[in-house]
């Protein structure tokens, strides 16, 4: 879809994004599926082709490049073949995983950390979820206390994006139960510390592909070097991050959105009924028209989301505007484009049909839909 947003650097990057999907990704979608997991050597050619950790710093490897528009681009060329599980985990460890590491690590941490998310070799998890805590993150009961020179962590987290393959975990503990919302603390848990273990791999509806696990703490003993940030700064570290982490939510969103009204637009002009294409009958032209409506408008308002992002100023009222709207809008757009497929749509080899499998998290996952419209409707009455 066109858009204004990028420049001819950008578009040299699609070249390069492109060509690594097309040899990379398309070939292995199906191994993934089945093994339920993407294989760290696509992590590690990822690296090679410059597609993960662009903003990390130079002096760690990297290129220092933090314009958003990047991650666009990679989004888009990944949701143009359906890979939503590689979307999944290639957001985890930049628009999450890194944007807490770079605004909160030391310089000994972020060398020690950061080269590895610029050749693929390092995998990151953000585990916030608990069983009994999802979008209240007040609610998390995973503890972590200091015995000398070390923090010993007793919990658990679920529904854990790269739970499986992880080598750094940013996990946020209970450091202080009397402290109210300064009680909370983040820790970089590394995949040999004693006292980690990961349970099952999750069978999900969706996003086969995308390793999704339970993650146990039992006197787990994380280095007091491995604290991310200041004692008790752990929920508002995560208020600070989750807009960016709902934008990306969001440009998946309309990345998936786009692709699955040019598969629908595809068949419909195609497919023949009665006599004609069913694009010419009006109730499906309609419907196409509403779609695509809704794709630019929303459109609009992503671009001036990722400008502001680049430019420091998204505010989480707008994020979670985003990432509602956007992932409502993609739910629309693919439930549509199975029905215009008629019985096709529901076959998986189609990739409308997986892209519906794979769509409906989107608008649970980083905060419900629901926990959206709180956030915008608070604002407002904090605002009158």
């Amino acid at each position: 879809m066109d858009s204004d947003l990028f420049e001819p650097d950008h578009e040299a990057y699609r070249e390069t994004a492109r060509s690594f999907v097309h040899r990379e990704v398309v070939p292995n979608m199906q191994r993934w599926d089945e093994e339920r997991c993407v294989d760290r050597e696509t992590w590690k050619k990822a690296g090679r082709a410059g597609l993960v950790g662009l903003s990390v710093p130079e002096r760690f490897g990297g290129a220092g490049e933090p314009d958003f528009r990047y991650r666009v681009v990679l989004c888009e060329e990944i949701a143009r073949v359906g890979a939503s599980s590689l979307q999944s985990s290639f957001s985890t460890n930049d628009d999450i995983v890194l944007g807490y590491l770079l605004n909160l690590a030391t310089e000994e941490q972020q060398e020690r950390w950061l080269p590895g998310f610029v050749t693929g070799e390092t995998v990151g998890a953000i585990a916030m979820s608990e069983p009994a805590a999802g979008s209240d993150l007040r609610g998390i009961t995973t503890t972590a206390v200091r015995d000398g020179d070390h923090w010993v962590l007793n919990g658990s987290k679920t529904f854990i994006t790269n739970g499986i393959l992880a080598d750094l975990i940013v996990l946020v503990a209970r450091t202080d139960p009397d402290a109210g919302s300064k009680g909370y603390s983040l820790f970089v848990v590394e995949r040999d510390t004693p006292g980690f273990t990961r349970g099952r791999k999750l069978d999900k509806v969706g996003l086969q592909a995308q390793d999704t696990a339970e993650l146990f703490f039992e006197d787990a003993r994380v280095p007091a070097a491995n604290l991310l940030g200041p004692v008790g700064s752990g929920l508002a570290s995560l208020m600070q991050n989750l807009p960016r982490e709902r934008l990306g939510i969001a440009v998946a969103a309309q990345s998936s959105a786009e692709a699955a009204f040019r598969w629908t637009l595809d068949y419909v002009r195609e497919r023949q009924a009665f006599g004609k294409a069913i694009a010419e009958f009006q109730s499906v032209g309609f419907t196409l028209a509403e779609l695509r409506t809704s794709i630019e408008v929303s459109r609009a308002y992503l671009d001036r989301c990722v400008r502001a992002v680049n430019a420091g100023t998204l505010s989480a009222v707008d994020a979670a505007k985003a990432k509602w709207w956007a992932t409502d809008m993609q739910w629309k757009v693919i439930d549509a484009g199975v029905q215009l497929h008629g019985g096709y749509g529901y076959m998986k080899e189609y990739p409308i049909a997986q892209a519906f499998m794979d769509a409906r998290i989107q608008r649970i996952y980083g905060g419900t839909n629901e926990i959206m419209k709180e956030i915008i409707s608070r604002d407002l009455v904090r605002s009158s």
